[in-house]
C-alpha cells in the first residue's frame, strides 16, 4: 500500500466536504488579533494550550474511571490525585518545551531522530486507542444529555455531537477555536461545586486519605490504578500539547520552523510553565473532587459499580441532590465537547507529521485535506462504535490496553528528546526534571504490564 494511496484515502472525506461548501464563506471567522503575552501577571492571558490539554484529560471516560474509583474504594485511592500531579505536569512540560524549542510537533521530532518503525507503531496504536476512547466519550455525552432531556433519542444526540465536534475543528479558525477551548476548560469547576454541595462531608478523613497512600494489590484495584495512570498520563495529551505550542506560535505570525525557534525566550518558557502546571492542577483538582463526591455518596450507600460517567451522575441525584446532579451532568457534556476534538486532533497531528502531510488547525480545509480527513474518519469511526453493541467499559478497556502499549514507548522518546543538549540546547531537561520524567516512565511501564497481564 503506497503512501500516496493512504494520503488519498485520508483526504477523501475532507475533499468531499470542501466541495460542498466551495461557494460558501467559512462559518467561523477570525475574531481579533491575539497579541503575544508580555505581562506574566496577566494570568488568564498566559493560559492556553496547557489549560486545554489538562482539561481534556478529564474526558467522560476519565470521569467514569474516577467515579468508579470513588464508588468502589471510597476515599482509599484519593491520594492518587496528588501523586500523579507532578508526574503528568513534568511530562507535559517536557512536551511543551519540545514544541517550543524545536518548532515542530512530537511526531515530527520522533520521525527525525528515531527509526521510522517506532513512529509508525506508536501512531497506529495511538489512533486505535483514541478512536475507542472517542467513541466512548461521544456515547457518554449523549447518555448524559438524555438525563436532562430524556425525550431526545440517543441516536440523534450522538450524531449531533459528532457533527458539532467535526464542524468546530474543520470550520473554526484556530484563534477562535483556542478561545472556545480555553473557556470550556472552566467547566471542570462544576465537579468542585458538585462535591462541595454534598452535605456533611468529613473533611478530616478526606484530607488524611488524600496524603496517605494505600492499596491492597487485588486484581480489580491494580486494573483501576492502571486505568487512572493511563487516563492522567495519556499519549494523546503528549502529541496535542506539543502541536498546540507550535500552532500557538504560528497564530502569532511565526510561520517557519526557524522563526518559531528564534521567538522562544525565557519569558515564553516561564509563561508556558505557568500554563502547563495550571492546566494539570485543574485536571487533578477535578479528579480529586469527582472521587470525593462518589466516595461520600455512592460508596457509603453501597453503590460500588459504575459503568459510565452518566451512571455516576444518575446515581448521585437521590444522594447528593438535584444541584450536584445537574452540575455533574453538565460537566460530562462540557468536558466531552473539549476532549473529543483533542482525541481526534492529536491522532491527526501524529499521522500527518509521520507522513509529512500539511497539517494544523491554522490551515483551511483545502490546505490540509489529509489532516482534516483523519479527524473526520476518526470521529466517524468513534460514532460507529456506538451502534455495533460495543459496551462503553469494553471500549475503555481496549483503549487502556493500547495506551498501556504505546505510552511507555513514547515517554522514553520524550525524555530522551527533551534531555538531549544536541536537540534542545540550553533548554534541555535539568537533573530533577529528567529524574521525575524517568520515574513517570517507569510507573507507566509497570502500569502497562500490569494492565495487559491482568486482562489476558
Amino acid at each position: 500500500m503506497s503512501k500516496d494511496f493512504i494520503e488519498k484515502v485520508a483526504e477523501a472525506p475532507a475533499k468531499a466536504l470542501d466541495k460542498t461548501i466551495e461557494e460558501s464563506e467559512y462559518v467561523a471567522r477570525k475574531i481579533g488579533e491575539q497579541k503575544p503575552v508580555k505581562d506574566a501577571k496577566n494570568y488568564w492571558h498566559i493560559l492556553g494550550p496547557g489549560l486545554t490539554t489538562g482539561a481534556s484529560d478529564d474526558d467522560p471516560s476519565g470521569i467514569a474511571t474516577y467515579s468508579q474509583t470513588g464508588a468502589k474504594y471510597g476515599f482509599g485511592l484519593l491520594w492518587l490525585a496528588a501523586f500523579t500531579f507532578p508526574l503528568m505536569a513534568v511530562v507535559q512540560e517536557m512536551c511543551a518545551r519540545i514544541g517550543l524549542t524545536t518548532g515542530q510537533g512530537l511526531a515530527a521530532n520522533i520521525r527525525k531522530f528515531f527509526p521510522k518503525w517506532v513512529l509508525i507503531l506508536c501512531t497506529i496504536l495511538l489512533f486505535a486507542a483514541n478512536t475507542f476512547n472517542l467513541g466512548a466519550d461521544l456515547g457518554s455525552m449523549a447518555e448524559a444529555t438524555r438525563l436532562l432531556l430524556p425525550q431526545v433519542s440517543f441516536t440523534w444526540l450522538v450524531i449531533g455531537f459528532t457533527i458539532l465536534c467535526i464542524f468546530l475543528q474543520v470550520f473554526t479558525s484556530y484563534k477562535s477555536y483556542a478561545k472556545y477551548l480555553k473557556w470550556l476548560a472552566l467547566v471542570l469547576f462544576s465537579y468542585v461545586f458538585a462535591a462541595l454541595l454534598i452535605p456533611n462531608l468529613n473533611w478530616k478523613e478526606i484530607l488524611v486519605q488524600a496524603v496517605t497512600p494505600s492499596f491492597n494489590f487485588t486484581k480489580d484495584q491494580i486494573i483501576l490504578i492502571c486505568a487512572i495512570l493511563g487516563t492522567t498520563i495519556s499519549p494523546y495529551l503528549f502529541f496535542w500539547q506539543t502541536s498546540q505550542e507550535v500552532e500557538e506560535a504560528e497564530s502569532l505570525g511565526e510561520t517557519s520552523i526557524k522563526s518559531r525557534k528564534e521567538s522562544v525566550n525565557n519569558e515564553v518558557i516561564k509563561n508556558m510553565r505557568v500554563d502547563v502546571w495550571s492546566g494539570m492542577f485543574l485536571s487533578n483538582l477535578a479528579m480529586f473532587f469527582i472521587i470525593t463526591a462518589c466516595a461520600a455518596t455512592l460508596h457509603k450507600t453501597g453503590i460500588t459499580n459504575i459503568n459510565t460517567a452518566a451512571d455516576a451522575a444518575e446515581a448521585l441525584r437521590p444522594l447528593a441532590g438535584d444541584q450536584s446532579y445537574l452540575l455533574f451532568t453538565l460537566g460530562i457534556v462540557g468536558v466531552g465537547l473539549l476532549a473529543v476534538p483533542v482525541l481526534a486532533g492529536s491522532a491527526s497531528y501524529a499521522i500527518s507529521e509521520s507522513l509529512g502531510w500539511a497539517k494544523g488547525l491554522n490551515k483551511k480545509l483545502r490546505q490540509a485535506s489529509a489532516f482534516y480527513g483523519v479527524i473526520i474518519i476518526s470521529t466517524l469511526i468513534g460514532l460507529g462504535l456506538n451502534f455495533i453493541g460495543l459496551h462503553p467499559m469494553k471500549a475503555l478497556i481496549y483503549s487502556a490496553v493500547a495506551n498501556g502499549l504505546v505510552a511507555p514507548v513514547i515517554l522514553v522518546l520524550i525524555v530522551l528528546i527533551s534531555s538531549s543538549r544536541k536537540i534542545m540546547g540550553s533548554r534541555a531537561n535539568g537533573p530533577w526534571v529528567k529524574t521525575i520524567g524517568w520515574i513517570a516512565t517507569i510507573f507507566m511501564i509497570l502500569a502497562g504490564l500490569a494492565t495487559i497481564y491482568s486482562l489476558f
